[in-house]
Formats: structure tokens, sequence, C-alpha cells
């Protein structure tokens, strides 16, 4: 990817909802652009924890009729919106532009479908600033996977690192290989995490305290790690369908204590993990899943690579970072979607820009 020339600098809010439900997550950054080389400065961010009608609207947006779809979308819309305007009045900051990344309801890239809702035009009417969504439609429809769109950010914000793992909802990573950027998703984390601590009364598994007091059931991981999308090449990309489908049927076979089942769902994913990653390095780690030691042990012990947690704001606000430097590039029409990652057609600059 060519670097733009010129200098100047843009500023820009991200907004983020991931497939957790921990919140919406909004970052106020800073990007300048000099000598051909980018940098950002992350002025102010925070998580906005839904509130119940809110988490269980999102939950239950995937079982909802067309009508009731486009109407979320909008109330949605409208709902980030309020939340970004109350956001810069305590910031203070005054943003070129906000760039949405919605909320995820179906992603199924080999059907040629992926919805994320969250009105971009609503959010433009609501804030009276310019706004960038919709951004994984466009790839779709070139072929691609739709996701992970983060890489771009990876190569050109975080350039000093060999890795970048996030984890999140689900795992994922990017890194370059003979001079392209490539990704994939990895395999599920939290959303499988989050909903097995539930089972047992608790939001999530804090440290992975409940997942550490458990036994391995080899079988079990077995099974997990011989699913088809681990012997699948990338391109590739996971959703909360495959998940349904695929993943939380074996791991429900069985009478299993969850302590057991968490305790093979690490070691699923560090085995995963260790088996994305072909050389030593320097591995960036973000999400929720950077604080929990129990997995960040497990990932340890079994990768030479030098796993590295940055401090506290870019573990949990990177992806609301990255999707506010997508929304520049886009308004810069500098390609923010890479072929490399995605397998599209080609290399493109995705989002649809709504004005108030």
């Amino acid at each position: 990817m060519k670097p733009p020339s010129g200098n100047r600098t843009i500023r820009a809010v991200g907004a983020m909802s991931g497939t957790s439900l921990d919140g919406l997550d909004l970052a106020a950054v800073e990007f300048r652009l000099k000598d051909g080389n980018w940098s950002f400065k992350l002025k102010d961010a925070t998580t906005i924890p839904y509130p119940k009608n809110w988490e269980d609207a999102l939950k239950g947006a995937p079982e909802l009729s067309g009508e009731a779809m486009t109407e979320l979308d909008v109330k949605y819309g409208k709902y980030i919106g309020n939340q970004v305007s109350r956001f810069l009045r305590k910031t203070d900051f005054s943003p070129d532009l906000i760039a949405s990344h919605g909320h995820t309801v179906f992603h199924q890239p080999e059907k040629g479908l992926t919805l994320q809702i969250g009105s971009g035009a609503e959010i433009a009417n609501q804030t009276r600033i310019l706004a960038v969504a919709d951004f994984r439609t466009q790839d779709v429809a070139l072929k691609g996977q739709g996701a992970p769109l983060v890489p771009v950010g990876d190569r050109l914000l975080f350039s000093e690192y060999d890795y970048c793992l996030n984890l999140g909802g689900f795992a994922n990573i990017s890194f370059e290989l003979e001079s392209e950027r490539v990704a994939f998703d990895i395999c599920p984390a939290n959303i499988v995490l989050n909903a097995l601590a539930q089972r047992k009364g608790f939001d999530c598994d804090w440290g992975g305290e409940l997942g550490k007091k458990g036994e391995l059931i080899y079988q079990l991981l077995d099974r997990l790690n011989a699913l088809q999308f681990y012997k699948n090449n990338g391109p590739k990309s996971l959703g909360r369908e495959w998940v349904e489908t695929i993943f939380l049927p074996e791991i429900n076979k069985g009478n299993h204590s969850e302590s057991d089942i968490l305790c093979t769902v690490y070691e699923h994913i560090a085995q995963q993990v260790a088996n994305s990653v072909s050389v030593s390095g320097k591995m960036l780690v973000t999400g929720g899943g950077a604080y929990n030691s129990f997995l960040i042990d497990r990932i340890r012990a079994h990768t030479k690579t030098e796993l590295v947690i940055p401090d506290k704001q870019i573990v949990e606000f990177k992806e609301a970072i990255v999707f506010a430097f997508l929304g520049v590039l886009r308004l810069l029409e500098i390609p923010n979607c890479l072929s490399s990652v995605t397998g599209a057609k080609n290399d493109h600059c995705s989002g649809v820009i709504f004005y108030p």
C-alpha cells in the first residue's frame, strides 16, 4: 500500500461494539500524517456498559423480522449518536468525523452476507458531525471475508510489533508475511468463555480463576482442535453463527463441569494461538482477554513469542482507535481494506459517509 503524501492532522471518534456485548467503546483520537508516516494520540476514551434493555435487544436481534430489524438499526444509531454527543460534551473534543463499527448481527461471508446495525445517518443527525459506518459490506461484495478490518491499523499504527493479537469475542491475529499483511480469526475467545462463566452465575471468568480450577478434558480438546475451520487456509473469519452451530454443540457433549470445560477451552485457545505464530518476535496483546492471567500464561506456555501487554487504554480501546483510523482513511480515500487480509478481489476504501 503506497503511503500518502503531505502532512496533516485529523481528529476522529471511533465507536466499537464487540460480539461479547461488554458495552460501547468510544475513543477520541488525534491522527497525524507526517512524511508518509502515521501516528496517533488517544485524547480520551470510555466504555459505556449496555443497559439491560439494550443488551437484550442486541442479543435478540438475529431473531427479529425485517421490519423490526430496520427499526432497531435506527434506534441503535440514535443511541450511538446520543452517547457520542454526551462523550464529546465531557471531553471537550471536537472531531472531524465519527467512525462507527456498529453491532454485528449476521456475518456469513460465504453467503455474501454481513450486517452491522447502528444507522450512520442517525449518528450524523444526532451529533451534527460527519459519520462513517458500514465498513464490511463492500468487502464481502468483493468476495472478501469482511473481516478482520483492524490489520491496516496494525500495519500503519503499530508497526513496531511482529504480531498483533486481539483477545476479544474472538481471538484474531495480524502480521507481515512476505511483504503482505495477513490476518485471520484464530478461534472463539470471550464469546465462549463468558457464556460458560455465566452458566455458573458470573459475568465472566475474571483472571481465569474458574478455568484454573478445572481439569483438561482431553477428548474434548482433541475434538475442538480437529474442527474443519482450523484446517482451512486464510483468509478466514468467524461469527456467532459458527459458535452456536459448530463449537457449542461440541463442548456441550457429555456430562462435564463448567470449570473442566473452561479449562479445556483455555488450552484450546492457547494451542490455536501458538499454531498461528510461525516465528518468535514481539506480540502486542489487546482486548479483554489480555487481563485474563490464566489465558496469558497458557499462551506463553505454548509459544516462544514475547507477549507485550500495553497500557490499559490501548488494551481496552485499540479496536475503537483503529476504527476511528479506518474512518480517517475513508475520508481521505486511502485504501482501508487489504485484500491480502480479507481475500477480496482487490484493496479498497470501504465505509459509507453520512453528512449531517
